[in-house]
């Protein structure tokens, strides 16, 4: 077998570029081996931003492919090997490991194996002596009885946890502020119950994470749900991380948004990262042979599969995880709560930044052109991350020849590659600043409970953290009043916060202790003082205390106050929350947190909000919560709203609102003088708006916005200036604007209004008009009988339309798309790619390709300021040729990213929605598609969700881009990369 060493490696390389493989090739001869590093010689690849060096402190033979680590209170470090990567899980080779440094050199030196015959396990927690180890679909709890350094009992707590992604399974056990154990559940949820309950409680986990006591097992689910890597900052906030979203902020706890079953919630998981969640990133080491033997095979249409690789020395995130906020002491303090996210893939850790902006934090670069830390050497796999007792950022690399999933390399490829190479070996490193000293490692488990509520208040987390636990565990109620003292003394406001924590821990803390921090100088201590207040919501003295934090100069403090008086009772709490909401009145989190806390009268926060002087800001607000109280179909709070609305300044923005509360199938119960005053402004206010929508000396944009105010206006009066916008317009925004207007007609015309101009529409308009044309079964008749009359071809119907039609309730729907998909294949994708060869004969003009890009892929794509970033990124196609961008384009359905699935939902009242999902919570699921259109869907509203297993960009691009528009593409985006 060949291996090559880096200095041999890169003329391989150049010459794989220019290789043109075949279908019967054996590609031996252009896979060969990469060498590892050998310890002793491994920092010399390294790279590592100014002002910080890397060190080793454990490999091989004392650690073997390494996921995850912990350490214990007493100092010894507990190691994940997940051994059994990537395909032999069954043949149960991993194993958990415990290092000791006995000279305490900062080295380690030393290791038993503490539990082996594991099958994948991918995280660990030190607790009570044992060890809790995620193992799935299991959870299990570890523990060496006898002091021999090896785990003699064995017991499932947790079990249900899916196995069916070995890259997204459950990972990351975090101790939290609330004295319970977090975990992330990975991508492939499953259904969870602890192990000694009956299967009938098991709960769907996908989408979420978890929590649980360590004492009592009783758990419950947490917002997150991304792929790899989750951890907290000093206060408690959430970040996680998936391969192509390296960085994500949770915003919110779903058991908030649980309380209000009709709050349509924006997801919780959100992208922070400043330079999108597919960052550029700059390796130094070279891309493995494999990689782009794979994707030239792509290229020519010999596999299937994304394009990807290249040869060029920078990237994109496809393999970021373990994302980490460093909480250490031994970093300078500007570098303090810095976000770490490794790249398995690119061989190298980034780092960012993180300001605020309004509650979401901004994850900005710091290192121009270039990553805090990496490496030539290809073995180099940074999965995770931890800050322990020496106060320094630890890596943990897996320290494997190749890191991919089995299923995504093609059989040509995998015969040549060592999918084990590796197994035995793993590196464990620490990044520290220049002149960084190694300091003892503390036994905390020695410490009597009184030093450990001293160490509450140190400035490395860890020693916070053990602490805590450690107090939590022994539940030694004589430090109350040292804790209580140091809520109130500390100079730390860390300190303050656990040891406010570790009193509820202890059942020791009072509604006192919580007022007492409602002053505290550190916004974030009051917060979390608001949220603990939560369980003393019958304390009347609370309640007082906390009305001066309505106009709290800290955002964040508003943000948890508005969540938290949902727990509350008292008479004044819709005016406090219409406080709240009008301080930063378009603000999407402050209004979610004012909804989920109206405890069932959503009409009393509208009616305070309308008393405002300015409404026109709050209408898409006020919007939506006359959406919960028609949905809550209760009649007081249907005239009570009514009557604010007729009361308020008179905008046509409030004509939703109004369309949506003054319906005539319930006109007798709101009474026929309000019915009538209403009726009577909104005529007023509808004229209003149809003038701004026919004005063309008005914007597009403040046409557009006047057709949103005409949402639940009566579609028969507002159905002939629509119509005349989408004939007279050429504004493709606009008549995008009219198309989805024009959904809520019945109009017997529509159909044949829609499909007119069909022939004529970019692909763009024609995904629009299909949403309106197949949200019915009748629509969707309609349209079936106009293609057998031959007014529109078959073929400009997508794929993914066909099948969500082959999955229709109205069975002659279903056998109409049935016999068109078992007749009609369609055109050859692999044929229209060959036609377009000649692209690559013709000279692009990047002027002229930023007009296709705008016209064609805008919708779903960015690139710059232009377009929205819903499907994948072209930028990241662009580094890999125009070959790439080519496939990308013709055919999108090659292999598609699960993230980008097209999903068809059939709602309980008939209409179907189809779009990749974005995001769920606890009430709601949302799909997203093209132009950043999003419908979000009530979990009690969905009869069927299917997955169409096809993409959400449809096939037929050369129909709307010839060859020589797609040369000019091509160059377009070639050059915004350049530049």
């Amino acid at each position: 077998m060949i291996r090559l060493s880096y200095r041999l490696f890169l003329p391989c390389l150049a010459a794989l570029l220019f290789f043109t493989p075949t279908p019967a090739a054996d590609f031996a001869d252009q896979l060969p081996r990469i060498a590892p590093t050998e310890p002793g010689d491994t920092l010399d690849d390294f790279r590592v931003a100014d002002g910080y060096h890397i060190q080793l402190v454990a490999a091989e033979p004392l650690v073997n492919s390494p996921v995850a680590i912990e350490w214990d209170a007493d100092g010894a470090l507990f190691v994940c090997e997940m051994r059994g990567y990537s395909e032999d899980r069954d043949d149960k080779l991993s194993r958990i490991t415990r290092l000791i440094d006995t000279d305490d050199d900062g080295v380690f030196d030393r290791h038993t194996v503490y539990a082996d015959n594991l099958l994948w396990p991918t995280a660990l927690f030190p607790y009570d002596g044992g060890l809790f180890v995620a193992d799935a679909p299991d959870i299990f709890y570890l523990k060496d009885h006898d002091g021999d350094g090896v785990a003699d009992s064995k017991k499932v707590v947790f079990t249900g946890f899916s196995i069916g992604n070995v890259q997204g399974l459950l990972n990351s056990f975090h101790w939290g502020l609330d004295n319970r154990i977090h975990l992330a559940c990975g991508t492939v949820g499953g259904k969870v119950r602890r192990a000694d309950e009956d299967e009938s409680a098991a709960v769907e986990v996908r989408g979420h994470d978890m929590a649980f006591d360590p004492e009592t097992y009783a758990f419950t689910l947490t917002s997150g749900g991304a792929q790899h890597g989750m951890c907290f900052d000093d206060w408690g906030r959430k970040f996680v991380s998936s391969n192509s979203d390296h960085l994500q902020q949770v915003m919110y706890e779903d058991r908030y948004i649980k309380r209000n079953p009709l709050l349509v919630a924006p997801s919780a998981r959100q992208s922070i990262a400043a330079d999108g969640p597919q960052a550029e990133v700059f390796r130094i080491s070279p891309v493995e042979p494999w990689r782009v033997v794979r994707t030239r095979l792509r290229v020519a249409g010999l596999v299937r599969g994304p394009i990807e690789g290249g040869g060029r020395a920078a990237g994109y995130f496809t393999g970021a995880t373990g994302v980490t906020i460093y909480r250490g002491d031994a970093w300078p303090q500007d570098d303090h709560a810095l976000a770490i996210v490794g790249d398995v893939g690119s061989n190298l850790i980034h780092r960012k930044r993180l300001t605020p902006a309004g509650v979401q934090l901004i994850g900005e670069r710091i290192d121009p052109k270039s990553e805090f830390v990496a490496s030539k050497d290809n073995w180099f796999r940074p999965a995770q991350f931890a800050c322990g007792p020496d106060g320094a950022l630890s890596v943990v690399d897996v320290y494997r020849e190749v890191i991919e999933h089995p299923k995504s390399l093609p059989p040509e490829i995998k015969q040549h590659v060592d999918l084990t190479s590796g197994r035995n070996r793993g590196r464990i490193y620490r990044v520290v600043p220049d002149g960084y000293h190694h300091r003892p490692t503390p036994k905390l488990d020695t410490f009597d409970t009184e030093s450990l509520a001293k160490l509450l208040q140190h400035p490395n987390a860890w020693h916070r953290e053990t602490a805590a636990r450690l107090i939590y565990q022994r539940q030694d109620k004589t430090i109350g009043e040292t804790l209580r003292r140091q809520v109130g003394q500390s100079s730390s406001a860390q300190g303050r916060l656990h040891s406010l924590y570790a009193l509820d821990g202890l059942g020791l803390l009072t509604p006192q202790d919580v007022i007492d921090r409602f002053d505290d100088p550190h916004p974030q201590v009051v917060r979390h003082a608001i949220r603990l207040a939560e369980q003393f919501a019958s304390d009347q003295d609370i309640v007082g205390d906390l009305k001066p934090l309505v106009r709290h100069p800290s955002i964040d403090v508003r943000y948890q106050l508005a969540f938290s008086l949902g727990e509350f009772s008292f008479e004044a709490k819709s005016d406090w929350l219409a406080e709240l909401a009008l301080q930063n009145p378009t603000d999407r989190w402050i209004q979610t947190a004012v909804s989920s806390s109206t405890s069932g009268h959503p009409d009393r926060l509208f009616a305070a909000l309308l008393k405002s002087d300015s409404v026109e800001p709050l209408a898409p607000f006020l919007l939506r919560l006359s959406s919960q109280i028609d949905r809550g179909d209760k009649n007081d709070q249907r005239r009570r709203s009514l009557s604010a609305l007729v009361s308020a300044a008179h905008h046509p923005g409030l004509l939703p609102a109004i369309g949506r509360l003054n319906r005539a199938d319930r006109r007798d119960s709101i009474g026929e003088e309000l019915y009538a005053r209403a009726e009577s402004l909104a005529a007023g206010l509808i004229s209003m708006a149809l003038a701004q929508v026919a004005e063309t000396k008005h914007s597009d944009a403040e046409r557009i916005r006047a057709i949103g105010w005409l949402a639940d206006a009566p579609i028969d009066q507002i159905f002939p200036t629509l119509v005349k916008v989408l004939r007279d317009s050429e504004s493709s925004e606009l008549q995008l604007a009219v198309i989805g207007a024009l959904d809520r007609s019945e109009s017997p015309e529509l159909v044949e209004i829609l499909l007119g101009p069909w022939p004529t529409w970019s692909p763009r308009l024609r995904s629009a008009a299909g949403d309106v044309l197949f949200a019915t079964a009748k629509r969707s008749a309609a349209v079936l009988d106009a293609i057998d009359a031959g007014t529109i071809d078959a073929a400009d119907i997508s794929l993914a339309r066909w099948n969500a039609l082959a999955s229709s309730r109205d069975p002659e729907l279903r056998k109409r798309a049935e016999g068109y998909l078992a007749t009609t294949k369609g055109p050859s994708r692999e044929a229209v790619i060959q036609q377009y060869q000649e692209t690559f004969q013709l000279t692009g003009d990047a002027q002229r390709g930023a007009e296709v890009f705008k016209k064609q892929c805008a919708g779903c794509h960015q690139s710059g300021d232009v377009g929205h970033a819903i499907g994948p990124s072209l930028a990241a196609a662009a580094t890999r040729g125009g070959e790439s961008i080519l496939t990308n384009v013709l055919d999108p359905n090659r292999e598609v990213n699960p993230q980008y699935v097209n999903y068809v939902v059939l709602t309980t009242d008939g209409r179907t929605v189809a779009g990749m999902i974005a995001s769920e919570n606890a009430n709601s699921i949302t799909l997203r598609r093209a132009e950043n259109v999003s419908d979000t869907i009530l979990r009690q509203d969905i009869e069927l969700l299917r997955n169409t297993n096809q993409s959400i960009m449809p096939e037929g691009f050369e129909k709307a881009i010839p060859p020589q528009a797609m040369a000019d593409l091509i160059e377009y985006l070639q050059a915004s990369l350049r530049n």
